[in-house]
């Protein structure tokens, strides 16, 4: 190679590897005892994936290259009134990553699929399923609309499955999210929504921003850019919304990502041979220089 080639080829390397988080929304929760939403579908290839399965391995791209990212939202809590699911969380992506939206939870009904799935209402009922390697399933119930609680059960997280109940019990809890180190730090993410009931106590949602159901009360959401499901409802209340979903980046502290038009997002400073990009909304293009 000529000298010209060898400085190109040190200056201009021809890939780069980024290790990711992606995090889908999480679902709303279910209405009138409903299920905790399911948590959104979550792939790392830092200390911990979703669902149980092996770390993801990290991508390997090529710079000046736009690459896609879409941050998903959380779904819709059911609305007050009549049993209603709720919405499934939207998927989140980067590159040729997609994490499932976690599954809404039942309203008088099955949870619903997703990439955790979705608590079932109140009754004898199944949780949601889950999406292979992303998380695990929502709660089920055998409860046959046992008075005077009427519990329903948890939503799914990336860790665990939502808390299964049987029987006039307290509702059932979100299913535990899993925790990372990619942004230097441990941080828990994507966890269930907790289920919803007439009495009893109230339930939790899952570590990792799963809100808690309510007891003749509205669910809680799920906490934001983590990928959490909502509460389901106690009651004719409102199910809880679904928290939205994050993307985290890491690479080699040599490159600079370039957050493209349509997203929200940054970069930390270089740490431990590292740089992050954290985003946290929207749709667009990332790029490496």
């Amino acid at each position: 190679m000529s000298l010209i080639g060898i400085i190109a080829s040190q200056n201009y390397p021809r890939t780069i590897t980024v290790d990711f988080l992606v995090v889908a929304g999480g679902g709303g929760g279910g209405v009138n005892n409903g299920g905790g939403g399911g948590a959104g579908g979550l792939r790392c290839t830092v200390t911990a994936t979703g669902g149980g399965g092996s770390l993801e391995s990290a991508l390997t791209l090529t710079p000046n290259t736009n690459y896609t990212v879409t941050i998903g939202a959380g779904g819709n809590g059911g609305a007050a009134g009549s049993p209603v699911a709720g919405s499934s969380g939207v998927n989140s992506v980067f590159s040729t990553i997609t994490s499932t939206g976690g599954g809404g939870g039942g309203g008088d009904s099955n949870g619903l699929t997703g990439g955790s799935g979705g608590g079932a209402a109140n009754g004898t009922r199944s949780g949601g399923t889950e999406t292979a390697n992303q998380g695990f399933r929502g709660g089920n119930t055998t409860s046959t609309q046992a008075s005077p609680n009427f519990p329903a059960t948890g939503g799914g997280g990336a860790g665990a499955t939502g808390q299964d109940i049987s029987g006039n019990t307290d509702p059932g809890d979100g299913g535990n999210g899993v925790a990372t180190s990619i942004t230097g730090s441990s941080v828990n993410y994507a966890g269930g929504g907790g289920g919803g009931a007439n009495g009893g106590t109230v339930s939790t949602g899952g570590t990792g921003g799963g809100g808690a159901g309510g007891v003749n009360a509205a669910g809680t959401a799920g906490t934001v850019n983590t990928g959490g499901g909502g509460g389901g409802s106690g009651g004719g209340n409102n199910g809880g919304n679904g928290g939205s979903g994050v993307v985290i980046l890491r690479y080699s502290d040599t490159k600079t990502i370039t957050i493209g038009a349509g997203l929200t997002g940054s970069e930390s400073a270089a740490s431990g041979g590292y740089k992050r990009a954290t985003i946290t909304a929207g749709t667009g293009n990332v790029s490496w220089a």
